[in-house]
């Protein structure tokens, strides 16, 4: 068996540029479902938009970092781990953060706001943590990655899409409320059924190499979720809002994060094995937490938010 540092996961450019445009359906579904209303809110929201921008971008890649040097993974797999800490939020999280008896309201717009932030924070988050991993950064290096070049990659299939869905909800409200929840059920099914085509593609890589990551992944995914809720309870946010952050911390679009690894780093056997993993166990874990939460009622109760 290869190390798993040398073996790449095959995956043709028709069915890359399929998925690229899965995603970018993605993207629109989600803009759909934005209004412009959403990033007003989060400013009458500030220390809960401030927390939940710090957990994802900043508190999150650097634990990520650390956790990569306790548990000593290979090089592609500590690259992996810190390109999905690097995503943004799937919009999933607004329907786990509904489950949980969250801020559905905090969660839709955080959501919004941290896909427009990570069109640059993302490449520079993963250049920057990547670059300085003590075994990870030789790998990039050998790749020669140019964050510019992954950050216009990231536009075009986030960033465009994004901008064009919320000029369509405004523009066309009728229409979008008819189609925006087909469009977005649909554009989900369609990244699950890559990400199994991907995985199906390669399955016996991922039976040979699956041990090496699974416990990276539930470790990594149960930091996410705790980084959330632990940064905004030790600011003294309300339980109602602390639900809502945790998820949204923890819940990483991993179907983007296999873009990325297909596009610029040709299926890296590591990288690829903990996304398609991660896309997988993240929802059982949010479910998981999310039906938990829903038994167990809410810390003083929802706050009133003066409306």
């Amino acid at each position: 068996m290869l190390p798993v540092d040398e073996i790449r996961l095959n995956f043709n450019p028709a069915s890359l540029a399929v998925l690229n445009a899965v995603l970018a359906f993605l993207m629109f579904g989600i803009a759909l479902d934005t209004k412009l209303e959403d990033f007003r809110r989060v400013m009458r929201m500030p220390l809960a938009f401030t927390v939940g921008i710090v957990a994802q971008f900043i508190a999150l890649p650097a634990i990520t970092y650390v956790l990569t040097l306790l548990l000593q993974p290979g090089p592609s797999i500590a690259l992996g781990m810190i390109l999905v800490a690097c995503c943004p939020p799937g919009n999933v999280s607004n329907i786990l953060t509904h489950r949980a008896n969250g801020n559905v309201a905090l969660s839709v717009s955080m959501t919004a706001v941290s896909n427009a932030i990570a069109i640059v924070a993302m490449p520079l988050n993963f250049a920057f943590w990547g670059g300085i991993h003590p075994t990870a950064a030789p790998l990039l290096k050998t790749i020669a990655l140019d964050p510019l070049e992954m950050l216009v990659h990231i536009l075009l299939i986030i960033g465009v899409p994004f901008v064009l869905g919320i000029g369509c909800a405004h523009r066309f409200p009728a229409w979008t409320t008819r189609f925006k929840k087909p469009v977005r059920i649909l554009s989900f099914v369609a990244l699950i059924a890559f990400i199994v085509g991907a995985i199906a593609g390669n399955w016996r890589y991922f039976l040979d190499y699956v041990g090496l990551v699974l416990l990276a992944v539930v470790i990594h995914d149960a930091l996410a979720f705790g980084t959330g809720y632990a940064i905004a309870r030790a600011v003294g946010l309300p339980d109602y809002d602390r639900r809502a952050l945790s998820i949204e911390v923890g819940i990483r679009n991993a179907g983007l994060g296999l873009v990325i690894i297909f596009s610029f780093f040709g299926g890296l056997g590591g990288m690829a094995v903990v996304a398609g993993v991660w896309g997988f166990w993240d929802i059982i874990a949010g479910l998981l937490l999310a039906g938990w939460w829903a038994k167990r009622p809410l810390e003083g109760g929802v706050p009133d938010t003066g409306k």
